[in-house]
């Protein structure tokens, strides 16, 4: 079975992309898509967060809303804003913000090679969040929230995008972000070959965001096959987008915490200095290098943190990442966190929100401290990943976002 393969999609009809794409179903919460949804009945916030319509007290898992959302994407079929393609295609997808441009290839994806892994996992998932994408996977018939993935190097992937590139974009929009989606459909059987080949010479993928979605696929699609559906049918694909991991960006994630425990400021300061170097700083910290951290406290202060020679575990691809090393050395023996998932002292800022948002954290008094992170590379996350590892919570947040809407997957 090929990697990945073309299929005919669902998506915007010519002109209406900048109605219907929208921010990806987790990113935004209930009452914020209600907001965003103003005035924009065509918005795919109708179909991947359908509690909007519904009243404002719903539980978000009850039956009725994944019911609205099948029922909001046949009104927009119906009304012609959202079309299929009458053939199976590939799609080039670039995203570009200021001026970072990323261009990779929509495609669907084998859900035997993601079980095989040769579409390479990091993160654990939660069964409470599959269960939901399950439920509306089934519900709309389809995969509309895409899993996003990054290839290796393949400067004959790159230069195949590329030239489908320079044509007239088949569909192209500014989303309220400010992010600029551009789509360019592949119908020639040739280039689809040529794609198709180079991709199977891959030895892997790498799941980059969407850990939650493609689990769910491998559930929807084995639920498929005791039904009767073959190797090649849609319901044994997911919906992804691959990019050529140099393109790629990912954002520090970083960390903020309610309390000291047991020491105040200056006990804090004394005690990283056994496996940091403290220098204060006279401005908002961003690491420049692995290994450096920003440390931000009460009264405006900011020191930068330096791990002393010798502290990094280098044959160990996880213990070696930035999260991990200020968890072992600051977070676990002198804070006592040490469950970031379920400990309620710290919280999590992703790097899109900036170095202020660390200060008006602390400043308020809601938090006693801020860490400014450098941010995880894709080669760490990739050797993560090759190593059968999982990383660390909120290790990456790849920045910019799919829009979700402007391509979907139908599993008929």
């Amino acid at each position: 079975m090929s990697l990945i393969r073309p299929f005919p999609a669902l998506r915007p009809a010519q002109g209406r992309a900048a109605d219907v794409i929208a921010p990806p179903y987790d990113v935004l919460s209930s009452t914020e898509a209600r907001d965003r949804v103003a005035g924009r009945p065509w918005s795919f916030l109708h179909i991947s967060k359908p509690e909007i319509d519904l009243p404002s007290d719903i539980d978000v898992h009850a039956p009725e809303v994944y019911a609205t959302a099948a029922a909001n994407l046949r009104r927009m079929v119906d009304a012609g804003v959202l079309m299929r393609d009458p053939a199976p295609c590939y799609y080039v997808y670039r995203m570009t913000t200021g001026t970072h441009v990323q261009t990779g290839i929509v495609a669907a994806a084998s859900v035997a090679d993601y079980g095989a892994n040769r579409i390479r996992k990091h993160e654990y998932t939660r069964p409470d969040k599959e269960d939901d994408r399950v439920r509306q996977i089934e519900a709309v018939g389809g995969h509309t929230g895409p899993v996003l993935l990054a290839y290796p190097s393949a400067p004959e992937v790159d230069a195949l995008l590329a030239e489908a590139a320079s044509t007239t974009p088949d569909a192209d929009a500014v989303a309220d972000d400010g992010i600029r989606h551009t789509l360019w459909v592949v119908r020639d059987a040739v280039v689809q070959a040529r794609i198709g080949s180079a991709f199977d010479a891959m030895t892997a993928l790498y799941i980059a965001d969407g850990h939650h979605r493609s689990a769910a696929a491998s559930r929807v699609a084995e639920a498929h096959r005791r039904a009767g559906d073959g190797p090649d049918a849609e319901s044994q694909r997911f919906l992804a987008v691959a990019f050529p991991h140099h393109e790629m960006r990912i954002l520090p994630y970083n960390r903020v915490v309610r309390d000291l425990g047991r020491y105040s400021a200056a006990g804090f300061l004394a005690a990283l200095q056994h496996d940091f170097e403290v220098l204060p700083a006279t401005a908002a910290v961003a690491p420049a290098q692995p290994g450096e951290f920003g440390l931000h406290l009460s009264g405006g202060r900011w020191f930068r943190l330096r791990l002393q020679a010798g502290r990094v575990p280098q044959d160990d691809p996880v213990a070696r990442l930035d999260v991990s090393l200020l968890a072992t050395y600051a977070l676990e023996p002198l804070l006592d966190i040490r469950d970031p998932r379920r400990d309620p002292r710290i919280d999590f800022v992703g790097g899109i929100r900036g170095l202020p948002e660390l200060e008006k954290r602390v400043a308020s008094g809601e938090m006693a401290a801020a860490f400014s992170m450098f941010p995880t590379q894709l080669a760490d996350l990739m050797a993560v990943a090759d190593a059968g590892r999982v990383m660390p919570p909120k290790s990456t947040w790849f920045e910019p976002k799919l829009a979700d809407g402007m391509v979907s997957l139908m599993l008929d």
